[in-house]
């Protein structure tokens, strides 16, 4: 793989939640990985997701004899280790960063966890919706006569989690080519997430931001949202800017004097009855026809089967499409070391591989297999 991370050698504890797919994501952009997966019962547990692509994988009980002295080898060449367990848990197993930065000096030391490796929460279980509920992020969502209403896991696991990773080693990386030393990225959904919110912080600071369902960004403003159409399809519309919103009344011919009341937060329930009962006359399809591909900040609201197929997304190879189905490509662009997905893997595919090019002979491989570290 030539993407611009090629060269840099990761290996990952494989977990769930976010921490896959931030390595997904240095994968994609060329980085070497090689995922350890523990065994279950004995046996491999095959995995083969797209999230899982682009690795090497060997299959190895960290927790058995001899197990952790192979993974400490390994990490030995590494330069990116990532982990996504609760706090304590690598340390258990001899593999916590006091033991590895000194062994490998140069080692960013990747931590994935919802709470974060201190604070009173984080020692305990919580998923997603927990996270971004502590940070405030969660109450702004939804409408206002009902609980919030729980997003995809974009916005925690991924957004306040994998990125914020990949973020933190990709800057420990770039520091440590010029100190020679690695060190440890305590990466935490909760301060991601929190960290994502600033703007509305500040909104709320300055007395610009009410309540949930009354606001310019969470469907309050009627020109900012999405309507349903004549068919039961729906498109959103972004019209902030008063060039954009001159545009939609004039296309869509509305001469209603409300309308030009736009920052009046008062008649906006009002106006949004209006756009909702104008939107309702005709189909998604007719709607685009009069709107998509102006200033009025247009898009129909596509799903997963529709999305892929749209004429901008197939321009721009958003999607791949191929044997394996339909799947987002890489991201972002690079203009000279173009990011690619690797295949995907199955757990513990390559244990064998991975054993013999640390050095294993055949003696230390059947004593590693007799005691239950590998398949």
């Amino acid at each position: 793989m030539a993407g611009p991370l090629a060269g840099i050698k990761v290996v990952e504890m494989n977990a769930i939640g976010p921490a896959p797919f931030a390595v997904m994501l240095l994968a994609d952009m060329g980085a070497e990985v090689i995922r350890v997966d523990r065994l279950q019962s004995g046996f491999l547990n095959g995995d083969g997701s797209v999230i899982g692509r682009g690795r090497r994988s060997i299959g190895i009980d960290p927790r058995k004899p001899g197990a952790a002295e192979v993974l400490l080898a390994l990490i030995d060449g590494a330069d990116v280790l990532i982990e996504g367990f609760r706090p304590g848990v690598m340390e258990r197993l001899g593999l916590g960063p006091e033991v590895c930065l000194q062994r490998n000096p140069r080692l960013v030391y990747g931590r994935m966890t919802g709470w974060g490796q201190s604070g009173s929460l984080a020692p305990v279980a919580g998923h997603d919706l927990n996270y971004i509920a502590l940070t405030g992020a969660l109450h702004a969502m939804g409408h206002s006569d009902r609980e919030p209403t729980p997003p995809l896991h974009l916005v925690g696991d991924m957004g306040g989690g994998a990125l914020f990773l990949v973020t933190g080693v990709l800057a420990a990386l770039f520091e440590a080519q010029r100190s020679g030393k690695g060190q440890v990225v305590d990466a935490a959904i909760t301060d991601g997430v929190a960290l994502m919110s600033t703007m509305y912080y500040e909104f709320r600071q300055r007395g610009e931001w009410r309540d949930r369902g009354a606001n310019l960004f969470d469907g309050g403003a009627p020109f900012y949202g999405c309507y349903t159409c004549s068919d039961g399809g729906m498109i959103s519309i972004g019209s902030i800017e008063p060039q954009f919103y001159r545009q939609l009344l004039e296309l869509c011919e509305i001469d209603d004097p409300a309308f030009e009341r736009q920052w009046d937060r008062d008649q906006w329930p009002a106006l949004r009855s209006k756009l909702e009962a104008m939107f309702r006359t005709r189909t998604r399809e007719q709607w685009c026809h009069l709107l998509e591909g102006t200033d009025v900040c247009f898009a129909p609201v596509l799903d997963f089967d529709e999305a892929p197929n749209h004429p901008h997304l197939r321009s721009r190879g958003t999607f791949i499409h191929d044997a394996d189905g339909v799947y987002p490509a890489p991201a972002p662009r690079f203009s000279r070391t173009p990011a690619a997905p690797g295949s995907r893997v199955q757990n513990g595919a390559q244990t064998m591989e991975i054993l013999h090019e640390l050095g294993l002979d055949e003696a230390s491989v059947a004593a590693l297999r007799a005691a239950g570290a590998i398949a």
